[in-house]
């Protein structure tokens, strides 16, 4: 029992650490407050530590009427800030209850609090010895210097601010921009020497934590680096106990020169008219004379003011005429001599000297120019013949032998002999800040134009072995990506042929491949330039992905092109090879049959027995048609043999490079080789690489180096390979896509369902996520959400005792009867088979005809029951959305209702233009049904989110991603 109440006390006391219900008192007082306000007055003066360095401190009075020391003024800030009782004498207790504070004065207390919480660990800090050495330390608060310039407004707004100093007391504090008032007055003393004597150094307190001086009652700004000098003369002058400087004869040059300019800095430096009278302060003219003898670079520094010449290495450098007194430029002198210690000189009290080639080379080329802007250089024709700076800059040439595919590059730069060149461009690759020439002549390889070059040639991968002389040569591919790259480079010069390669990939009709006359009057504009794009990669042998948006004929351009090299592919009996999804294979053939009907074309499908028989008589076929998954289960008979032209369709099937289809893709050998897809990006631009690596491999480095590659340089390099048009931008006849989103409110028992569903699924995923982490729980969790999904559809997807109904299933309903009457033809998706089955029975209680398509469905019906609903027949298209998201034309839909949202809203798009694509006359309107402040809403706002994350690359584009990350997941369940 004992020990239960004990635990009662101790949560009782955490609760209230962390209860944050406000405490009156220490709060400004409010209006018709009942309560008394305090006068409060608050002395601030500086105090010294054992380092004589000063810190600012404050102590306050309060009191109703007369004002009560603080003499533990920790404890009231501590009882302030808690809303607690303090007791100042038998007279007078502070009581939150009965007292508050002026707003001017609170504001300072609220700042004093935060000192004294921060107080502990100032503590600690190394200027904490003036806390424990002052007597008074119950009654005063030391103030940090970080804490200053917080403080300083509020006490300069608060009434009843004291500034306690040097034995006096000024109302208010003051921060002024003033001189500080300290005079120094240089004069002549007795036998020959001189003085500096000081007046009103011993009236200031300098706060050099705090970029500040007091004198006069108020606070003088001042640097930082200046309160450490006149901290620094306070300290000096009090060891010695004077105010009077005294200066020997042979330390008045260094006196005018250094301490003289230092003390204007810090007052007002008055010189006697006799040492005046001797003053001079003529220009600095700094020389540097450099000569080169026995390979060692000699260099000497001369300082001239006038007729006086100086010498700074010379120990004697100080005496000069006994009747003037010189005023040296020490700055200017300073810097010169901080430039020359760049260099590792050997000093002698002559000059300086240096006898190694490197470090030569980095003062000739480095530090000289730095001199030159600060002084005169004279350096003899040795210096000057060292460093070879060409007249003219370094050249490459690019130029194309057409004969064979391959760029040559020429190194071409004036006074090298191509001899020497072989050199100079191992110094190039072996990456030195220079060249040295036969003749002993350094030439940098630092400047911009050779950097240029060297970036170049790192760029294109030209190594020093690869070169004949001063050229090059390599094949076209490892060049491709100068594509974009002509008119910025001024040490790079394309040549005529490799312009007319440039021309060509950017503006494929200049080629004018005549399209196959059977096609001629079918191609429209656009599809007429895609075929035009694909003969002019192939011309130059090289791959391409044709990235049109949906529905836009990427099949009829691939027909179009293989029926171009038709008599190629019969004459050399090689067939083409089109791969694509198993959906899709009979849509080809049909596409070959309406389009193309010479060419002769085959499925290698069926069993295994039936596949070996149609790939073993190929004689009569012009092209293979099969899919992905067939293409591995084939893989050892297509790795063996070779292909004409390579067509890869619904490519982001392979956009993973680890997948067995990516690997087996990739072990296929054809001429020509092409991509199509509409979505050539979902995930990441890993996917990017992976199909150019199936299509056009050496575009890209590596998959490591590609993903350090930035976006703009893939963006460039692809742009030629790639072709996208958008529905907008080549078709504008067909109509615009009206797309909506419709929501509803879950219905009462199914909202119940809903609510304990989420409530398990965020207690398990917290759980997981921080026992096992994102990637091991990551199934876990999406199988949860799939429940939610399910949930939001119709809870009878999973639960058999469920009698109840779907709020997006009743809304659904009405959608379809207002579509039947008003004469639209709706086509559905869902991902979930189960809910299509429920969708059905309705329909068909309803009398509602309909066509279902889903995974089961054989390719040929596929096929046949489209034809049938665009040709009229049915009210509505049921079909999931994997099975019927591709490869389908339904454009006798004119309302495409998505029931459930997917992660990718890419998928989704699909789905959409299964309707809207060429042959659509009407209107599509697409409607999204979302359950209203479910995991739905979630998802879609994720979808948004990253929906345009790869346009930067695929230009234009509609892609998104569809990947998920913790933070996703978090978001969807509002962990």
């Amino acid at each position: 029992m004992n020990m239960e109440s004990g635990n009662d006390q101790l949560a009782q006391r955490i609760l209230g650490l962390f209860d944050d219900t406000p405490l009156k008192s220490s709060r400004v007082r409010p209006l018709f407050d009942t309560r008394q306000p305090l006068d409060v007055e608050i002395t601030c003066f500086p105090v010294s530590s054992g380092n004589e360095q000063a810190f600012l401190a404050v102590e306050m009075r309060v009191g109703p009427q007369r004002l009560y020391i603080v003499k533990h003024i920790r404890e009231l800030l501590r009882c302030i800030d808690r809303g607690e009782c303090y007791v100042f004498s038998r007279h007078f207790s502070y009581d939150p209850s009965l007292h508050c504070f002026r707003p001017e004065h609170f504001a300072v207390i609220q700042q004093l609090i935060a000192i004294y919480r921060n107080e502990n660990v100032y503590r600690h800090m190394p200027h904490s010895a003036i806390l424990a050495k002052q007597g008074n330390d119950d009654r005063m608060l030391l103030i940090p210097p970080y804490s200053w310039d917080a403080l300083l407004p509020a006490l300069q707004q608060a009434p009843s601010v004291l500034l306690a100093h040097d034995g006096s007391t000024f109302e208010g504090l003051s921060v002024i921009d003033e001189p500080l008032p300290i005079q120094f007055r240089l004069d002549e003393a007795d036998k020959d020497a001189y003085c500096i004597d000081v007046q009103g150094l011993e009236l200031v307190t300098v706060l050099e934590s705090y970029g500040a001086v007091i004198a006069n009652g108020a606070f003088i700004q001042t640097p930082i680096e200046q309160c450490k000098r006149l901290s620094d003369l306070k300290k000096t002058l009090g060891s010695s106990r004077q105010q009077r400087i005294l200066i020997s004869p042979n330390q008045i040059g260094p006196i005018m020169d250094k301490v003289v300019p230092g003390l204007q800095k810090l007052g007002n430096v008055r010189v006697a008219q006799a040492i005046a009278d001797r003053v001079v302060q003529p220009e600095l003219q700094a020389k540097l004379y450099l000569d080169r003898i026995r390979d060692r670079l000699l260099a000497g520094l001369e300082f001239h003011y006038g007729d006086i010449s100086i010498n700074p290495l010379d120990p004697n450098r100080h005496k000069h005429t006994e009747n003037r007194i010189l005023m040296r430029n020490t700055d200017k002198e300073q810097r010169i001599l901080e430039i020359m210690e760049q260099s590792p000189f050997v000093k002698t009290e002559g000059g300086y000297f240096l006898d190694d080639e490197d470090a030569e080379y980095n003062f000739m080329y480095h530090v000289v120019p730095q001199l030159q802007r600060i002084l005169h250089i004279y350096a003899t024709s040795a210096v000057k013949e060292r460093l070879f700076i060409p007249n003219a800059p370094p050249k490459i040439s690019v130029n194309v032998d057409e004969r064979i595919d391959w760029l040559e590059f020429k190194f071409e730069m004036d006074g090298i002999s191509e001899a020497e060149i072989r050199r100079l461009l191992k110094a190039i690759e072996e990456k030195r800040r220079y060249y040295r020439m036969a003749n002993g002549a350094l030439m940098p390889l630092e400047s911009e134009q050779f950097q240029e070059i060297i970036r170049f040639m790192n760029e294109v991968g030209l190594r020093q072995g690869e070169a004949s002389g001063a050229e090059f040569r390599i094949p076209v591919m490892r060049g491709l990506h100068l594509i974009d790259s002509q008119g910025e480079r001024q040490a790079v010069r394309f040549g005529r042929s490799f312009r007319k390669l440039l021309e060509n990939l950017r503006n494929p009709d200049h080629l004018e491949f005549p399209v196959p006359d059977s096609l001629v009057h079918v191609l429209r504009e656009y599809q007429a330039y895609g075929f035009q794009w694909l003969k002019t990669l192939a011309h130059y042998h090289f791959g391409g992905i044709l990235a049109d948006d949906m529905g836009l004929g990427k099949t009829l351009q691939s027909i179009a092109f293989m029926v171009s090299v038709l008599p190629d592919i019969q004459k050399r009996q090689l067939p083409a090879l089109v791969v694509c999804p198993a959906s899709l294979m009979y849509n080809w053939r049909n596409e070959f049959t309406r389009f193309a009907p010479s060419v002769r074309t085959i499925i290698a499908d069926g069993n295994k027995a039936e596949r070996t028989r149609k790939l073993n008589h190929l004689e009569r076929v012009d092209v293979i048609i099969t899919s992905y998954p067939l293409l591995r289960r084939d893989i050892e008979w297509y790795a063996k043999h070779s292909f004409h032209t390579l067509i890869l369709d619904e490519a982001q099937a392979f956009k993973n490079y680890a997948t067995q289809t990516a690997q087996s893709v990739k072990a296929l050998q054809a001429e020509y080789c092409f991509a199509l897809t509409g979505t050539p990006v979902e995930n990441s631009l890993e996917e990017l690489w992976s199909i150019y690596d199936a299509v056009f491999p050496g575009l890209f480095p590596g998959r490591k180096e590609f993903s350090d590659l930035p976006r703009d340089v893939v963006a460039k390099r692809s742009r030629p390979f790639l072709l996208r048009r958008l529905k907008t931008d080549v078709l504008q006849e067909l109509p615009e896509k009206i797309e909506s989103l419709q929501a509803s409110e879950l219905l009462p028992e199914q909202k119940k369902l809903y609510i304990a569903y989420l409530a398990k699924l965020q207690k398990d995923a917290l759980k997981h996520l921080d026992e096992d982490g994102f990637q091991k729980s990551r199934i876990k969790i999406l199988a949860g959400i799939t429940r939610l999904r399910q949930l939001c559809c119709h809870p009878g997807l999973f639960m058999e005792d469920y009698t109840g109904s779907s709020a997006k299933f009743e809304q659904l309903l009405e959608i379809i009867a207002e579509a039947r009457e008003a004469g639209r033809r709706p086509l559905i998706f869902s991902q979930f088979t189960e809910m299509l089955a429920l969708i059905k029975r309705e329909l068909a209680e309803q009398g509602v005809s309909y066509f279902y398509l889903d995974g089961q469905t054989p390719s040929a019906e596929r096929v046949e029951l489209c034809s049938r609903f665009n040709a009229g027949e049915r009210d509505l298209f049921l079909a999931s959305l994997k099975a019927g998201g591709t490869g389908l034309n339904l454009t006798g839909a004119d309302t495409v209702i998505l029931y459930d949202l997917w992660w990718n809203p890419a998928v989704e798009q699909q789905a959409a233009d299964r309707a809207h694509r060429i042959g659509q006359k009407q209107v599509v309107q697409v409607i999204r049904l979302v359950a209203q402040g479910t995991v739905e809403d979630k998802m879609y706002e994720i979808q948004q989110r990253k929906k345009n994350l790869i346009e930067e690359v695929i230009q234009p584009g509609e892609e998104a991603i569809s990947a998920l990350t913790e933070q996703d997941i978090r978001d969807i369940l509002n962990l």
